[in-house]
């Protein structure tokens, strides 16, 4: 009798070792997946997030950023055949509709429109292709090596494509511009601000409060994706996730999983070097670290090359694990 005993409580505790929730089952339904802190640059979750993949209309988050920065948003354009034309998700334009740079913008993140994003770049660089090679250059300035931008709206190209993790990246530097921001973190404008009223689908931004952007996106090769950014204590926290159906979903269940399994920090540098400059005596650094984990900080000193300049690196740093978190050059 005690011998069955014991093989019955082998078996459960055999059974219950898979029940500790793995990382890869809290998006099952998503192919591509990466969360990450848009402070720190951490990857808090990833699944196949450096894999390079077909991404829809999240797209056109780096149209609109280069449309911001590249134009006055008092600027117009005019709406071309070519741009009321194209096949896919639309605002609506009529070929010699002039139209605001700022309501193009609108009607690009809010409607997904393609028209929009063909106007937007025909305006600034006169042709698609030409945007396109835009596209490419700042996405190579920002350091987003795993990505070729070949359409401005993101309908399926051979050689368009990106990885979560370039996406995540390019998110977080597209959420530091106010005017993106706004943008994507809006519901609804009424008409008396545009020629027509524009109601946000980014259905994130209903069931998520804190929700303040970006996009979504959905094509044949890419399936559906969405692109979310989650303020949560004082940063933003990126969920990609790309060809998904439960998109909606699954980004909620991998919000919940950042709060339930990170914590948050803000050190101001002086806690950690008494000693630094006057310019950087104000300066914080934010880090994410897994819950129930220590963490400690270190100053490395080094020469500047050919230079007899000091440099000072700080370094934050997973006690319990010892792996680097976060690394400062100050």
């Amino acid at each position: 009798m005690k011998k069955v005993i014991l093989i019955i409580m082998i078996f459960l505790l055999l059974i219950n070792i898979p029940l500790k929730v793995k990382a890869e089952d809290i998006a099952r339904e998503a192919r591509y997946v990466l969360v990450m802190d848009s402070s720190s640059k951490q990857v808090l979750y990833e699944k196949n997030g450096y894999s390079n993949v077909p991404m829809a209309s999240t797209t056109k988050i780096l149209t609109a950023l280069i449309g911001i920065s590249t134009t006055n948003e008092e600027e117009e354009f005019e709406v071309s055949k070519n741009a009321q034309c194209i096949r896919g998700s639309k605002v609506g334009y009529k070929a010699g509709e002039i139209v605001s740079v700022d309501e193009l913008l609108h009607g690009l993140m809010f409607k997904s429109g393609n028209d929009a994003a063909i106007t937007l770049s025909e305006g600034i660089a006169t042709s698609e292709t030409d945007f396109t090679n835009l596209m490419n250059h700042f996405a190579h300035s920002l350091g987003l090596i795993n990505s070729n931008f070949e359409t401005v709206h993101g309908l399926d190209s051979n050689s368009h494509y990106t990885s979560c993790y370039d996406l995540a990246y390019l998110t977080a530097k597209a959420m530091e511009n106010q005017k993106f921001l706004d943008i994507v973190s809006s519901k609804e404008v009424n008409r008396e601000d545009f020629t027509r009223a524009y109601t946000n689908i980014n259905k994130i931004l209903w069931r998520i409060p804190e929700a303040n952007g970006v996009k979504t996106g959905y094509t044949g090769q890419a399936g559906k994706c969405l692109v979310s950014s989650v303020n949560y204590k004082d940063r933003n926290i990126i969920i990609v996730v790309l060809n998904c159906n439960e998109r909606w979903k699954v980004t909620e269940r991998l919000f919940n999983y950042v709060k339930e399994n990170y914590d948050f920090h803000t050190l101001n540098l002086t806690d950690i070097d008494e000693s630094l400059s006057e310019e950087n005596k104000d300066k914080k650094i934010k880090f994410s670290i897994k819950k129930g984990s220590l963490y400690d900080a270190k100053v490395n000193e080094y020469k500047k090359f050919n230079s007899n300049e000091i440099q000072k690196v700080i370094k934050i740093f997973n006690k319990t694990t010892n792996e680097e978190l976060i690394k400062s050059i100050i």
